[in-house]
């Protein structure tokens, strides 16, 4: 019975430090939830190909959308490749927002 009081009062403690902070942005939260799921198939650093997943820096909401929680393209998108592998990660529905942010703060400036 200790020991398993003891388990719960620590998975609580590991569920409130995964909690975003106040001043945390929606980039900084983007940027956790990418290296949490993402880089087991795209490269750590989103603006190159990973070892599956193309390189993402720069994607929209639409399209994270779209690829996180369908498995699809958005209307009129050009897949960079036409394997089709990523599954929807219905999982991550409450970070598609801050993925989104993350990756488009990676787009390449324009002029």
């Amino acid at each position: 019975m200790r020991i398993a009081a003891h388990v719960l009062l620590v998975l609580a403690g590991a569920s409130f430090a995964c909690k975003p902070s106040d001043n945390e942005s929606a980039v900084e939260l983007g940027k956790r939830a990418y290296a949490a799921n993402c880089i087991a198939c795209h490269n750590p650093d989103p603006t190159k190909d990973g070892t599956l997943g193309p390189a993402i820096a720069g994607s929209s909401l639409a399209l994270v959308e779209a690829r996180v929680l369908r498995a699809e393209y958005p209307p009129g998108y050009t897949p960079k490749r036409s394997s089709g592998l990523m599954p929807a990660q219905l999982f991550l529905k409450p970070d598609v927002p801050n993925l989104a942010a993350y990756l488009e703060s990676l787009a390449p400036a324009t002029q």
